[in-house]
């Protein structure tokens, strides 16, 4: 049952029964009112003919003393009075028929007595006054008397019905107290019952997303009704809590290979000097130590040992671009050693971009793809042209070549490479790959949008590196 649909039965149940409640008192109130109403009119009225009559009997006395105008308003007044009221006489019981009817009678023989009195006065009629008066002063006597004696009829026989109205009392009474108590409960226990039901559950998925806002996602929502909204509510939450436990899991698990794919690839990195490389630089050494004095064998010897001893440093700590520069020369020494006038090295360096941090090995392996695979063919004329400068915030390092170039394929597939692959070596190369040191920039800087390669063939190759300004900071490759 959802929420909905316990409110709608519940709460109109609950107003049903308090309004039950209230009619059933009002009802027995105005029943027990009504009652006492209709005793105390007629005890009312027989007082009121009572004293009607009094003020009759007074007003004619003076009319008959004074025979004065206002004293006959009066009296005329007060016998109209005295008539109606007769007329709500009515016979409520069989018990005091006879005795109504009786002080009926003598309502009636009062007003002839007056209505007689009144016209023999108009009539000039004096010698049988006094007797008509004494006659009415009688019968007034026997009306007060007879008022009295319906009054205590009156009281007697509405005794039983008082002593019933006070029992209703009582009982009503004890049922507005057992009532009370009985919907004080009923409210109670539906107070509970919605609080545990609504109230309760949102506060604990309330404390629950605080939870998981703090980054606790050890934790669930209790669920006490699974059908009704909050109970759906809860689900939802387990299940979005659930389903960022898996998803921080699985990036864990990326991060975790990824970590885990670059310290491969670094081990990779540390161990690809390509024998043949060392082979034939050793070679060379030998033939100049041969052709020769010794003053150019130590050069090299001591660039070949520089090289090495740069190419075996940790490669996951970074490096200032000073020291990719000094061992870019090494190389070159190495290679102009080599290729003696068939290359030229030409370099562009910006000083204030040399405390750039920078991956090792990065700028020696792509001077490397350009001797393999741009100029190593040409007889003569080869440049290799390397230049560092400042431009709006990033250092930009340009390696370029006058070689055989690359085709648009080759150039696209280097760029789009997702992951790094180490080229197979041709036999004098580090056998680092573009892609490789690209890759690694890329994780460096935190920028996929790093690299550019503009190239033709037939007319050489340009690199373009533009990295992101980074002075000297410790970072991680």
């Amino acid at each position: 049952m959802n929420i909905r649909t316990k409110l709608f039965i519940f709460i109109p149940l609950l107003v049903i029964l308090l309004n039950t409640i209230a009619f059933f008192i009002f009802d027995s109130g105005k029943k027990v009112q009504k009652s006492y109403d209709f005793m105390v009119h007629r005890i009312y009225l027989y007082k009121q003919i009572s004293n009607e009559t009094q003020e009759n009997l007074r007003y004619l006395s003076s009319y008959l003393i004074y025979q004065d105008k206002e004293n006959l308003n009066l009296l005329i007044k007060h016998k109209a009075n005295l008539e109606a009221l007769q007329s709500n006489l009515s016979n409520n019981s069989a018990s005091n028929a006879l005795v109504v009817d009786n002080y009926k009678n003598m309502i009636n023989t009062f007003l002839q007595l007056e209505e007689a009195i009144l016209t023999n006065l108009k009539e000039k009629k004096f010698l049988d006054q006094a007797d008509q008066f004494k006659e009415i002063e009688r019968v007034a006597s026997f009306i007060r008397e007879d008022s009295q004696q319906l009054v205590d009829m009156e009281l007697s026989e509405y005794q039983p019905v008082y002593n019933s109205m006070l029992a209703i009392n009582e009982n009503m009474n004890k049922w507005g107290g057992s009532l009370f108590i009985v919907t004080t409960a009923l409210s109670i226990v539906f107070a509970i019952w919605l609080s545990r039901s609504i109230v309760i559950p949102i506060q604990q998925l309330v404390q629950t997303a605080k939870q998981v806002a703090a980054g606790d996602l050890n934790t669930n929502v209790p669920i006490y009704q699974p059908n009704d909204e909050v109970g759906v509510l809860g689900k939802v939450f387990n299940q979005m809590i659930e389903n960022l436990r898996k998803l921080i899991s699985k990036n864990m698990e990326i991060l975790e290979k990824e970590k885990l794919m670059r310290e491969l690839e670094l081990k990779a990195l540390q161990s690809q000097i390509n024998p043949h490389f060392l082979f034939n630089t050793l070679n060379v050494i030998s033939k100049l130590a041969y052709i020769e004095g010794a003053e150019k064998t130590s050069e090299l010897t001591i660039s070949t040992s520089n090289l090495l001893r740069y190419n075996l440093r940790k490669l996951n700590e970074p490096v200032m671009l000073r020291e990719e520069i000094e061992n870019a020369k090494e190389y070159f020494a190495i290679q102009k050693a080599r290729f003696r006038d068939r290359i030229s090295f030409r370099m562009e360096i910006d000083n204030h971009c040399l405390d750039q941090s920078i991956p090792a090995l990065t700028i020696q392996p792509l001077l490397e793809n350009a001797f393999v695979h741009g100029i190593e063919s040409m007889e003569s004329g080869a440049v290799i042209e390397l230049s560092v400068k400042e431009k709006e915030g990033r250092v930009l390092v340009k390696i370029s070549d006058n070689g055989v170039g690359m085709d648009e394929k080759i150039m696209k597939t280097i760029l789009e490479s997702p992951s790094f692959s180490i080229k197979k070596s041709t036999g004098h190369s580090t056998g680092l790959g573009m892609e490789n040191v690209f890759r690694r920039l890329r994780l460096f800087y935190q920028v996929h949008d790093i690299v550019d390669i503009k190239s033709k063939q037939g007319h050489g190759t340009t690199i373009l590196l533009s990295l992101p300004r980074v002075r000297g900071e410790k970072m991680h490759v």
